[in-house]
């Protein structure tokens, strides 16, 4: 049943205060859950999100034949020995863009699948095409029959691959790939972020051959099933979550501690937020911010890691409709990702799209409440954070999208201060 979020406004006042511990990285999860497929035996999965997304990869390894089993809110045991075909199921798979990573991990044990075109947020064109190229180097056939791709390879061999544009989903899907591949192979111009370097180290931990992980050179010795020996998979920290909590009390906190995170996987974000006026107390694991009264506009453009990452665009913008003076905002990864600034727009903000990727931001600007419908996941929890900082009461339609990436946020966000409730739509 459809579920809403009900927001009192504290109408620009910085009285938040607290503690909101960072949890398991979504983006590394998801990627940690289609690893199992290149194991024998159990595989133990630890510091686990409750979020929507874990609940369907989970259903999708069952639907394949695996076992899972959840121990407690946040480990999991996977078993993939019982998977009887590799044929993704239709419905499931189109829900998640990330259902695609299993493509890489079935093809290599199993020697076919076939996915649907992956679904996801509605943030612009997002071809799969670096995928399809990638299979096709290792040795793959690859057909498209009715919006369905069927991939098929005696035996995956290895090869040099160079992605272009970055991709970190095709980085992933293509390293695990070439775990169970025969021979070397290389991927240029990879993806460097810290959850591909997290999950080339526990594969490697468990038998994998992974070299240059976190740089653009990735080189992967291909050998047999892994095993994981009572090595847990420990999903680390969301950065994203992190970046999107210290921008929330920087526009409302009093003081606000952002802890278990890793701070230097979101310096692009913290370097900009110092220069804006914006006090912050960084340790090795936390990040203790203060609400900034005035904060400087800037210009910003997204980028792949170390450079500011695209899912912490739309809470920034939020922050930015309270800087004083003009920024100017590049989006340069999803072409698509700014269409939810109207509804800022409609709640007091003065952003002015030059196209689809290229917005101005005039400030400082009060936002009024608004009734709101998360449209993605990022986008929803910035309509969440507008929300917080308007006057009066907002409402925020379609919750399951925030769902899919934030756990409990609610109840979070009610321990710093915030009035906020769910109720049923």
């Amino acid at each position: 049943m459809a579920e809403r979020f009900i927001v009192e406004g504290l109408g620009g006042k910085k009285v938040l205060k607290g503690e909101i511990k960072v949890g398991g990285a979504k983006n590394a999860i998801l990627k940690g859950l289609a690893a199992t497929i290149l194991f024998e035996g159990d595989v133990v999965l630890t510091n686990v999100p409750e979020i929507e997304d874990v609940g369907a990869e989970c259903a999708i390894l069952e639907e394949l034949g695996a076992t899972v089993v959840q121990k407690d809110a946040h480990t999991y045991v996977v078993n993939t020995d019982g998977i009887t075909h590799s044929d993704l199921p239709d419905e499931l798979a189109r829900k998640i863009r990330a259902s695609i990573v299993f493509a890489g991990p079935l093809l290599a044990r199993f020697g076919k699948v076939v996915f649907p075109h992956p679904g996801g947020d509605v943030i612009g064109p997002r071809p799969i095409n670096l995928f399809l190229d990638g299979f096709a180097k290792l040795g793959a056939t690859v057909v498209l029959e009715h919006d369905s791709y069927t991939v098929t390879a005696d035996k995956l061999h290895g090869t040099d691959i160079n992605f272009e544009p970055i991709s970190v989903t095709a980085t992933e899907t293509l390293m695990m790939a070439a775990v169970l591949a025969e021979g070397t192979t290389i991927l240029n111009n990879a993806a460097r972020e810290p959850e591909i370097t997290d999950l080339a180290f526990y594969l490697n931990e468990c038998g994998a051959q992974i070299t240059g992980a976190g740089t653009s050179t990735i080189t992967i010795v291909g050998g047999g099933m892994l095993h994981a020996n009572g090595i847990s998979y420990d999903t680390p920290p969301d950065r994203i979550e992190a970046g999107t909590f210290v921008l929330l009390g920087a526009l409302a906190g009093e003081k606000v501690l952002v802890s278990n995170c890793v701070p230097e996987h979101i310096e692009a974000l913290t370097t900009l937020l110092k220069n804006s006026g914006v006090k912050m107390e960084i340790g090795s694991t936390y990040i203790d911010v203060e609400g900034c009264e005035a904060p400087k506009s800037f210009d910003v453009t997204t980028a792949e890691y170390p450079g500011l990452a695209t899912d912490l665009q739309p809470p920034l913008v939020v922050y930015l409709t309270q800087g004083t003076g003009v920024s100017k905002l590049t989006e340069t990864i999803w072409k698509g990702r700014l269409a939810y600034t109207a509804d800022i727009v409609g709640m007091g903000a003065k952003i002015e799209l030059a196209d689809s990727q290229h917005a101005t931001i005039a400030g400082p600007t009060p936002l009024r409440a608004a009734e709101l419908k998360s449209p993605d996941i990022r986008a929803g929890l910035a309509f969440l954070m507008a929300a917080a900082i308007a006057e009066g009461t907002s409402t925020i339609d379609n919750v399951y999208h925030i769902d899919r990436g934030y756990q409990h946020i609610e109840e979070r966000l009610q321990k710093l201060g915030l009035n906020i409730t769910r109720e049923q739509a």
